[in-house]
């Protein structure tokens, strides 16, 4: 069965509740999204000294495997969101692409320190990417050159409330246009 949209979702519970079966629909959303919330699995593009930092976020002395975010993942079909730490390049723009793109949707995006974010020192420059929000669509932003542990779990967390807001059902989630 296809689930078009909320109002027909709408329309199939309040059938259903009229023939004596109970649906509660709002609970599995919110179940379904506590889920994903406390299971994101990250990939990771480091590329210079935010690097160091995510290690040390993954450490025992910040542990993010107690927010969820253990499984860090090296393929891009088995992670559901990206951390983007470091210089990107205009060559490297292709390749963080092709890994976005062949994540499976829904998929989240989170820009590591100056140079994901706007460049950095490198701002300007010839062979350096002012943003990777030019290439990919970026759900949190995380400042610093290079941001503290702390300052990284805090857009984790972040983005753990983002995706526990979301609606599940009626294709809500998709970031990219109906006509691709």
């Amino acid at each position: 069965m296809e689930i078009k949209n909320k109002e027909y979702l709408d329309d199939m519970v309040r059938q259903l509740n009229e023939s004596g079966t109970k649906v509660f629909v709002g609970c599995l959303d919110e179940f379904i999204n506590w889920g994903r919330g406390n299971s994101i699995w990250p990939l990771t593009f480091a590329t210079s000294c935010c690097g160091i930092e995510y290690m040390a976020v993954g450490a025992a002395r910040y542990d993010f495997a107690r927010f969820g975010f253990e499984v860090t993942r090296a393929s891009p079909r088995q992670a559901d969101m990206i951390m983007v730490a470091g210089t990107i390049t205009h060559k490297m723009a292709p390749v963080l692409r092709r890994l976005y793109d062949q994540m499976a949707d829904p998929k989240y995006v989170i820009a590591v320190g100056g140079c994901a974010i706007s460049g950095g020192p490198f701002k300007k420059s010839y062979h350096v990417v002012n943003g990777i929000d030019q290439i990919l669509p970026v759900d949190v932003f995380i400042p610093g050159c290079p941001p503290r542990p702390e300052a990284l779990l805090y857009g984790m967390m972040q983005l753990q409330k983002k995706v526990k807001v979301q609606k599940f059902f009626g294709d809500v989630n998709r970031k990219t246009d109906k006509e691709e």
